[in-house]
This record gives structure tokens, sequence and C-alpha cells, in this order.
């Protein structure tokens, strides 16, 4: 891919000068080592995938959950590249190159916050109903202003400069959480994937999103040149790949991490898929009420899982592969896999090494380009059988793991952490005799903010609009939205570790005063 080609435009056109010297010559795979450099994704390594191994080394991290979504795509896009009829498809729509979509697999975690989905969550009510932010927070968003804003491995000291390719392949989501696009995808009869808004509740925007108004002027350059080839609302080939090898991870080696160190248990799993495969046709013929008041009930819960997938993809629901689905799940998983438990002896590691390797195997093989897909899918899907076994070993994770209630209290204590220190930033920032003293990053991400806020009021007033249609103005409001987003910024690159540490000195809990200097 040349220079010329639209595709590989960078978010400054002065990238190739400024004294930084890139080992690599093909600009994807310039940006690959760019984000493989950046202490942003060095990060990711300290920060919860679903809960802290306490330093173990037994469950995945940020950092090596990307390394497998990236090993992953590109198995994927040398798959779609490597067979013609696929490889023209693809072209058409926009191309399909293995270094973009690794350089996006490796990128799309940056923007987690410390302690996984729950820090997002706790950030992103945070956001909206302390700092008055419209569009909160979101971890693909605050990927994409790693990557083009808040990062400083680029020549220009913003952002990574990266091509336009690898950018759009970052965008899982692209739309901003209201306003934008014009016509919103949350306004679709059948919304996207993650564009529908929560709960329902108008105004709110999309519960998913992937740019903030501070971004949009990148998120535009980036879409340009696939105008034309695909809707604005879907995703380019790459990011539909770098899409699909995430979930192809995540369906898998969550299990396998679960299983190595004896949460999920043969026992529950094995009642669960057993009585539903024994029991279907009873359970189809009740009715929704009768299944949610007996949750607790083996079976009940992949009923309810059935039935959201008509609700939510009849576009590819079918109970006939999805009782195929439990089946091999039930013959892979519980049968083979969590029947002899794990004893970390040579026999147990082999087993867990085998069927991470068969499944991921078997998903891969089950990739295909879409020319004209559901709203709910991208170009790149699983054929119909993969699609709906990764469905139920995704459930199968939710299930015995994510519910249990011992992660649960785990979990309202790191966001209770995650609140207390964003209180305890945002009083420094507001007192006026310590603002000299004020942690350098801290302040830096304060002025970059106020510049975009400033600059947005200038250009884009209607992108700062919330939902009950207050307008921002005026330089208090400014620096109101400013500081917010300059905590959240500061917070979300903190490791798990750092958050602790931090909250221990600002709250005078620490011996010693904090010197961990790896703050982003």
């Amino acid at each position: 891919m040349s220079e010329t080609d639209p595709r590989a435009a960078r978010r400054d056109p002065s990238s190739s000068v400024g004294g930084f010297t890139d080992l690599a010559t093909s600009p994807f795979r310039i940006d690959r080592d760019r984000i493989a450099a950046s202490p942003f994704f060095a990060r990711l390594g300290g920060v919860t995938q679903v809960v802290s191994a306490g330093g173990a080394g037994l469950l995945h991290n940020r950092l090596t959950h990307s390394l497998k979504v990236a090993q992953v795509a590109r198995a994927i896009a040398e798959r779609i590249t490597g067979a013609s009829e696929s490889a023209e498809l693809a072209a058409k729509l926009g191309g399909c190159d293995p270094d973009v979509c690794e350089a996006a697999a490796l990128a799309h975690d940056l923007g987690h916050p410390p302690f996984g989905h729950l820090g997002e969550q706790t950030l992103d009510r945070i956001a909206r109903h302390r700092f008055g932010l419209a569009d909160g927070f979101e971890g693909n968003a605050q990927t994409f202003r790693i990557l083009t804003t808040t990062d400083v491995r680029g020549p220009s000291a913003i952002g990574l400069d990266l091509t336009a390719a690898v950018r759009a392949a970052v965008l899982k989501y692209p739309w901003a959480r209201l306003h934008y696009p014009e016509l919103h995808p949350a306004a679709m009869r059948t919304p996207p994937r993650g564009a529908a808004e929560p709960d329902g509740s108008p105004g709110t925007g999309a519960s998913k999103f992937s740019a903030y108004a501070t971004e949009l002027d990148d998120f535009a350059q980036a879409r340009g040149p696939f105008t034309g080839r695909i809707e604005p609302w879907q995703q380019t080939v790459e990011a539909s790949v770098m899409d699909t090898a995430d979930d192809i991870a995540y369906a898998i080696h969550d299990l396998q991490d679960f299983h190595r160190i004896g949460v999920l248990q043969h026992a529950p799993v094995a009642a669960e898929l057993g009585e539903w495969l024994d029991h279907a046709l009873e359970l189809a013929s009740r009715d929704d009420e009768q299944v949610a008041a007996e949750l607790r009930r083996p079976g009940r819960s992949l009923e309810q899982l059935r039935r959201r997938m008509h609700l939510k993809d009849g576009w590819i629901a079918d109970d006939d592969a999805f009782a195929a689905a439990v089946r091999r799940v039930q013959r892979e998983l519980v049968d083979g896999l969590l029947e002899n438990g794990f004893d970390g002896s040579i026999e147990a590691e082999q087993a867990t090494a085998a069927f991470s390797a068969n499944w991921t195997s078997r998903l891969v093989d089950g990739v295909f380009v879409l020319s004209s897909p559901s709203t709910r899918s991208g170009h790149v899907s699983l054929r119909t059988a993969q699609w709906h076994e990764v469905q139920v070993l995704k459930f199968v994770h939710r299930r015995f793991v994510l519910l249990r209630p011992d992660l649960a209290l785990h979990q309202r204590g790191q966001a209770s952490l995650v609140t207390t220190l964003v209180d305890a930033l945002d009083a420094w920032l507001l007192d006026r005799e310590e603002i000299g003293r004020l942690p350098r990053r801290l302040h830096d991400l304060v002025e970059l903010a106020q510049d975009e806020y400033a600059g947005l009021v200038r250009t884009m007033p209607e992108v700062l609009v919330g939902a009950t249609g207050e307008r921002v103005e005026g330089a208090d409001a400014v620096r109101s939205l400013a500081r917010g987003r300059a905590v959240v910024d500061f917070v979300a690159s903190l490791t798990d570790k750092q958050a602790v540490t931090l909250l221990d000195a600002l709250s005078g809990r620490a011996a010693q005063p904090w010197s961990d200097s790896f703050v982003l």
C-alpha cells in the first residue's frame, strides 16, 4: 500500500518528518509498531480483564488478551486475503490488510480503565452526572482519543499519527454517543449492535460508541476513504475482522482462565446444559414470566438466551443450530475440559491448550465475508454453526463467572475506589493554593481539554448539547468540562495497582510519598 493511497493518509500530513525514525517502511507496519511501543499498550499488563490474578500470571490481563486478539485477527485477515472471492469482495468494500487488522487488534483495548468494565461503567456515570460531559466515558471512544490525541509518540506530539485505515479499523462502533452522524444509528428500526439507547431511555444516546465530540474531526478524516463503499454506520472490513477476533478470543480464553484457577466448575455447567438439552421442548412451551421466575433452576438461563437471540438476532438465530452448539459445548467443555478439573499437571495443561487451539481453529474456519450484512453484523461474520457456538461459550462465562456473588462484592469495592479517587483529584484541581503542585500529566491534560472544548464551543456547539438540550456557554462551563475530561483521562490511564496506590497517597494512608512515575 503506497502513501498515495487515501487509506494510508496519516492524521498529521507532516508526520513523516520531525525527528522520529520508524523501523518499518510499510505505513501500516509503522502503525503497528507505534502502537506496540506505546506506554498505553504496556500499561495493559496491569489492567484487569475480568478479575485480578494477584500477580500470579494465571489469568489474562488486557495486554495478553490484546496479543491473542491480534493473533486471531491476523489469521482471519490472511484467510480472507488468501481466497480470491473473499479478497475481491473485501477490496470493493475498502480493503483488508493483515497489518491493519493486527494493529487495530493490538490497540482495541487501550482505553480500558482500571478494573475492566466495572471501571468503565463507574467513570461513565461520573463523567455524565458529576462533570456534565454529554458523551461520558466509553472504553472504545477512549481508545480512539488515546490514538489521536493523548498519546505523544507521533512527531506532532498529539496522538500517534496513524493512517486512516488503522484509525478506521479501531472504530468498532463508528458513531458518537449523540448527534453524530446526523442520521444517528440509534434511530434505525433495527440499530447496529451497541447503537441502541441503554434500556430504551430516550435521549441518552448509544450505549456503545467509538468517538467523543473532541475527536470528531479525526473520526471523519479516518472514515473519509470508505465513503461510498460502506454505510456510515458500518464497520470497515478491517474493523469487522478485529471485532470478530475479539469475540473469538473472549469466548475461549476467559473460560480457559477460570477453569485453570478452579472457578469454572463441572457440576453447575453440566447441569445447566444437560437440563436444557433434556427438556428443550418443554422449556420452549413456557411463557417468559415462568422462565424468569425459575432462573435459579438449571436450563432456564440457557432457554432465556435462546429467546433473546431470536429477539435481537433473528437474522441468524436458529433453534437447530443452537441445540447443536449446546451439544458441542457440552461435549468439548463439560465432558472434555471440566470433567477432570485442573491440577497443574502436564496432562491438565495440555488439555487446556488443546481446548483453546481447537476452538480457535474451528471458529476462525467459520469466518466469511458478507456483501450485504444485517445491521446487527459486520461485513465479516461467523457462519451459523460457529456463531451459535460463540454465543453459548460466552453464556457459560457470563452465567458461571461474571454473575458470581463473590465477584460482585469485589467489584463494588473497586467502583467505590474509582469514585473516591476521582473526588480526590477533582478537589485537588479546585484547590487554588495547590494548583501549582498538580502532577504535570494532569496539568497538561487540563490544558489540552480546555483548548478542545473552547474550540468546540466556537465551531461545533451542537455536539456539546446534552439530552436535556442545555448549551455550553461561557468560560466557566468550558473549564468545568475540561476539568472533568482531564480527571477522567488521568484516572483511565492508570493500572489497577496505580489506582489503589494513588488513592492511598491522596488519603494519607501511604507511609511514604507516592513515587510511581509511570503515570501516562
